[in-house]
């Protein structure tokens, strides 16, 4: 059985995210463009479930600058390759990027930039496995399901809790 539950985060870039599970692990989470389709889905009943409700609590955390980790238990449904390329996702560290090829070199697969690409375009766990933190080796947004005005907020909210070096 899977669940979702909708929080409208008050926030203009954001808006509203569903959070998906099933009894035991994240699965999903859903922009606001994407909410009909959920809604209508018969695979979904929509409840909040106590995993989902920490999943909420956690998620309002990080946007409030009060969290730069997730400690959830998340159901990272790919191929062994996705797998490999979310749990590389999960080591960067808050407020830092790494480009696709970063990436690629990380899993020791330097070639596949495209397929990290496309793995981080099936991330259906978005902010939770942290694929807004990649980006074009050239430094610029690329690619974002959520859109790259989110990716942009999400990348921006974490530079700002960043200490100032001197």
């Amino acid at each position: 059985m899977r669940y979702v539950y909708f929080y409208n985060t008050g926030i203009k870039e954001l808006g509203t995210l569903g959070i998906g599970a099933c009894e035991d692990k994240i699965t999903d989470l859903f922009f606001e463009y994407e909410m009909e389709n959920v809604k209508k889905n018969k695979n979904y009943i929509i409840k909040e479930t106590p995993l989902i409700k920490k999943a909420a609590s956690q998620l309002f955390e990080y946007l409030n600058g009060k969290r730069k980790e997730f400690d959830l238990p998340l159901l990272k449904d790919g191929t062994d390759f996705q797998i490999s390329v979310w749990n590389e996702l999960l080591k960067i560290p808050y407020g830092e990027t790494r480009s696709y090829k970063d990436i690629a070199v990380a899993i020791n697969n330097e070639k596949a930039v495209r397929a990290v690409g496309m793995a981080n375009n099936r991330n259906k766990i978005s902010i939770f496995i942290p694929c807004h933190r990649v980006i074009g080796s050239s430094k610029k947004l690329i690619g974002y399901g959520g859109g790259l005005e989110i990716k942009e907020f999400l990348l921006n909210l974490e530079k700002k809790e960043l200490p100032q070096k001197n």
